[in-house]
């Protein structure tokens, strides 16, 4: 009986993280539909590939089976988050983007990034002990 109130994580869709960034990737393809075309090739389709590493990179390192490769794939996927916000900063800059609301994208990439920044805080072998 696990007396404990944490979750048993069976699986990579059981890990709040994963869950958010799939809030993510889909909000990232709601608001880059609306995109000029002419950045189909380009801001849309970066900001797509972006936010779908983000869970997927999650969901690959946690069944590497080991707690060194989990970590690794999680700053895999820390960075793609880096990429994305980059990503988002500049659509926000374009003249045919300034009617778009980035507010829930903005949003649910603040909170995926501060999970995973916790999570590779938490797994990392050289963190400092306090």
């Amino acid at each position: 009986m696990n007396l404990s109130n944490k979750k048993t994580i069976h699986s990579y869709k059981d890990l709040i993280v994963w869950q958010r960034s799939i809030e993510l990737v889909t909000e990232i393809y709601k608001l880059t539909a609306n995109f000029p075309g002419s950045e189909l090739y380009g801001l849309t389709s970066q900001s797509r590939r972006s936010a779908v590493s983000i869970p997927t990179n999650i969901a690959e390192g946690r069944y590497r089976g080991t707690k060194k490769d989990f970590l690794q794939f999680l700053r895999i996927a820390y960075s793609s988050g880096a990429e994305l916000e980059t990503l988002i900063i500049i659509a926000k800059k374009l003249p045919a983007t300034e009617t778009l609301n980035f507010d829930r994208a903005d949003s649910l990439l603040e909170e995926v990034m501060k999970m995973l920044n916790v999570m590779i805080r938490n797994c990392n072998p050289n963190k400092l002990k306090s």
